[in-house]
């Protein structure tokens, strides 16, 4: 079978290699899925940069969540999906679904949504899971709040966007360049900002009549951290989900404590081992999302296997909208 190797760190093009490889065996408590769909994310290009928090041996395969098709289940595996099941799942590194098979945990494994095509399941789980616990989980927004997104028209941003739309509040969208502009106010931004001929902090300030963004979601870090603060209402919240941006913020605590904002660190993968219970209500919860309409991830582009490793290299320089899956 074919699959995508990385063999040492560089950029994504020019370190991804596709290679023909054995077809994997699954072993005790592992599923063998034929791949349907990728979904490209941001840390598959940090994997292959050597600049993520895990750093599986190599050689390795990225894309760290599919939906595929259940070909078969290994020994003592209780509970199994029958073959031909279609789930959504997260394999476990150095094994990852950017390839025409992959094994993945038993345990790992959700229904995926009937609502939802395979390239759509397959961006529902990470994206949408961080954005649920964001903004339910730490920063418990209510109807009516106003929420800023940075990144608004990228895949974790847009997925923010909707669940925030969902829980009825107001949705501020930040975007780079009027195409993002565009893709934003698809997805049911009530205001887009574009950081790169706006003024951020007084757009924000003006649509809320001078009180600040109740909830900021930011992806981002660096400038848009520090614009976020200086526009975040009273008893606000920052939900600090990533760094794509490429600059950590160094938060200033006597500005926090001066304004009584809060400040909110989101690693939705501690909650796979600290709280897997919660993992599994929040998909149900998205499944039902789904189906009533809620929710529907922004599929930008639906790629062939040999397209991969440009897709993850143009996701890492931010110049993709919505979300890029490779269907093999």
């Amino acid at each position: 079978m074919k699959a995508w190797r990385v063999h040492a760190n560089g950029e994504p093009r020019e370190v991804m290699r596709l290679e023909d490889i054995p077809e994997p065996e699954p072993g005790p408590g592992e599923l063998l899925l034929r791949v349907r769909a990728a979904n490209v994310n941001f840390p598959d290009a940090l994997l292959c940069r050597g600049e993520y928090q895990v750093r599986p041996p190599f050689p390795f395969t990225p894309g760290v969540e599919l939906c595929g098709e259940v070909l078969a289940a290994g020994p003592d595996t209780p509970g199994a999906p029958a073959p031909g099941t279609r789930v959504l799942a997260q394999p476990a590194l150095p094994s990852g679904a950017f390839g025409e098979q992959v094994l993945v945990p038993a345990a790992s494994v959700r229904t995926a949504p009937e609502a939802l095509d395979d390239a759509e399941a397959a961006a529902l789980h990470i994206g949408y899971q961080t954005g649920w616990f964001g903004l339910h989980r730490r920063a418990r927004i209510q109807p009516g709040e106003t929420l800023l997104v940075h990144a608004a028209a990228g895949g974790v941003g847009s997925a923010a966007v909707q669940l925030g739309k969902a829980a009825g509040a107001r949705v501020i969208g930040v975007v780079g360049g009027a195409a993002k502009a565009a893709t934003a106010r698809e997805l049911g931004c009530d205001l887009v900002v574009d950081r790169r001929s706006d003024d951020i902090v007084a757009a924000v300030k003006e649509a809320t009549g001078g009180r600040g963004a109740d909830v900021v979601y930011d992806p981002v870090g660096g400038d848009a951290y520090a614009k976020s603060v200086k526009c975040i209402a009273f008893e606000g919240r920052v939900i600090v989900v990533g760094f794509a941006g490429g600059a950590v913020p160094t938060p200033g605590l006597n500005h926090a404590l001066v304004k009584n904002y809060t400040i909110l660190g989101l690693h939705w993968g501690l909650y796979n081992t600290k709280d897997p219970a919660a993992v599994d209500a929040c998909h149900q919860e998205l499944t039902k999302l789904a189906t009533d309409g809620a929710v529907k991830p922004l599929i930008s582009e639906r790629l062939p296997l040999p397209e991969a490793a440009e897709a993850v290299q143009r996701v890492f320089d931010g110049v993709t909208t919505g979300r890029v899956v490779i269907q093999p």
